[in-house]
């Protein structure tokens, strides 16, 4: 790698046109440093753009101790990158973008428009004013024998020599829009510390559904129900039956910890409460009530309003002579089990856990192996559960690395 000049601005390739990316384009376009930023799309923030079209949740407005703990055992890594830069900060420099925002139900913020396509282009028109050169089409294979790096481009490969390089280029889910994960090939080559890439915030598959669960249900939504995991309290939202097993936003939302039981046993076995709203023992006592000529699905549904893709996985998961004891079946309405045997694959993943181990790089994130090269965003090994976690990190990582870059320019003067 070449020594920046004392004449010249010193010069930064940033691979990968995310929001970390772009966060640290800016960072480093303010501080007078020439940036060349290089993705390998036709376009960049596709990711970003996508995570927009049901509604652009950019981040949550819940109090920091409890925002901080959806990073779980990597929390101690990301707070001080939001300490630099959280959900506050991020919602304030939007709004310097002329876009405002406003907190949902839920507590998580969102744009006005709910569209991202606006925030990424009054951005990129900021990023472009600051002298940022975007090259798309340009995909980054490593690095040379002298250390320069390997650019594919349109023209042919290029070998581009900088003062210091950043890269930001996704996790391993949603190869079509660029994070294929082959970024890895490179720093493992170099020594670079990593950990595997799993899917995260993803479906699960079960060992098979009936033929009747497939053909009536696949695609079914599970209203108002709770779902637990070993001892930990049950958390209430809503999922989806799929043909292969279930998926959605609750089930993302315990996705790590069900990927690690499988890891670890080869199966995972959640446990659905059917009717969160009550208890067993009123469920029991509807359940007790004679039913005369009436079938046990006209039963449940005129007594407890079970019906549906409920009362099939009712069906589906419990022994048939629970059926004739209402206490075991009000126990099974309460904690229906479910085995999950496996993730979806990778690429259908939200979001992926796995990478750059923080081990792996100082307290700026630049890699202890590859002095002036730096790592941000979702390449990086960390993972949080959706509802604007994801995105907060990546632009605050972003952030973090743009300044460690900085600094670290300066020491080298």
């Amino acid at each position: 790698m070449t020594q920046p000049s004392t004449s010249l601005p010193p010069r930064v390739a940033i691979i990968g046109g995310g929001p970390a990316g772009l966060m640290a384009a800016e960072v480093l376009s303010q501080s007078g440093i020439k940036v060349d930023l290089y993705d390998g799309m036709p376009s960049v923030g596709r990711k970003f753009l996508l995570a927009g079209v049901g509604g652009m949740n950019i981040t949550h407005s819940e109090a920091y101790p409890a925002f901080l703990s959806r990073y779980a055992e990597r929390a101690p890594q990301i707070a001080p990158l939001l300490r630099s830069f959280g959900a506050d900060a991020l919602c304030q420099w939007i709004h310097d973008l002329g876009i405002e925002t406003f907190v949902g139900s839920s507590g998580r913020v969102f744009p006005t428009d709910m569209k991202a396509a606006p925030l990424l282009r009054a951005w990129l028109k900021r990023l472009r004013d600051a002298g940022v050169v975007i090259h798309t089409r340009h995909r980054w294979l490593g690095w040379d024998d002298n250390g320069d790096l390997r650019i594919d481009s349109p023209e042919g490969e290029k070998h581009v020599q900088v003062d210091a390089t950043l890269l930001a280029l996704g996790g391993g889910s949603w190869s079509r829009l660029g994070s294929d994960g082959a970024w890895m090939l490179p720093l493992e080559q170099r020594g670079v510390g990593l950990a595997p890439l799993q899917p995260s915030n993803c479906g699960f598959e079960v060992q098979a559904w009936s033929e009747l669960m497939v053909s009536k249900f696949a695609g079914a939504p599970l209203k108002n129900i709770a779902i637990g995991l070993n001892d930990d309290v049950p958390r209430l939202g809503e999922c989806v039956i799929t043909a292969t097993g279930i998926e959605g936003s609750l089930i993302y939302a315990l996705s790590a910890p069900i990927r690690e039981a499988i890891n670890q046993h080869g199966s995972a076995t959640i446990h659905l409460d059917l009717l969160p709203g009550k208890p067993v023992d009123k469920i029991q006592t509807a359940l007790s009530k004679p039913r005369g000529s009436r079938s046990m699905s006209k039963h449940l549904h005129s007594q407890l309003g079970l019906d549906g893709v409920k009362a099939a996985l009712l069906r589906e998961l419990t022994p048939a002579d629970y059926f004739t004891d209402p206490a075991l079946l009000a126990k099974a309405i309460k904690a229906l089990p479910l085995t999950l045997v496996k993730t979806r694959p990778l690429d259908e993943a939200i979001s992926s856990a796995g990478g750059v181990m923080f081990e792996s790089m100082d307290e700026r994130l630049m890699l202890k192996q590859l002095p002036g090269v730096f790592c941000a965003g979702e390449m990086l090994d960390w993972e949080a559960p959706t509802g604007g976690y994801l995105l907060t990190a990546c632009f605050a990582s972003g952030r973090a690395a743009g300044l460690g870059v900085v600094e670290w320019l300066k020491h080298r003067h």
